[in-house]
């Protein structure tokens, strides 16, 4: 199979990369939603109790599954751009 796109061909909208961005992107939401998993005390962090420090430690990890999203988006677009031929710009 080519990587060249004949002029004027659609690309596929949904592209691997554009998958495991939502996926990245929805892993946070459906840990914090899930309550379930992480309503108790034990173990603790520090004097901490697991129902708190669980969630705090989402705060980073949503940070870095985000940038990783924005990073996969943004890769996927220049290949789009490349693949159309407006590369050079």
């Amino acid at each position: 199979m080519s990587s060249e796109t004949p002029a004027g061909a659609q690309l596929p909208v949904v592209t691997p990369a554009r998958v495991l961005a939502g996926l990245s992107l929805l892993l946070p939401v459906v840990a914090m939603l899930w309550v379930s998993s992480y309503t108790k005390k034990t173990p603790e962090l520090g004097g901490v109790p697991f129902f708190y420090w669980y969630q705090l430690a989402w705060v980073p990890a949503s940070a870095i599954f985000t940038v990783a999203a924005y990073l996969l988006l943004r890769r996927d677009e220049q290949a789009r751009k490349a693949a159309a031929g407006g590369a050079s710009a």
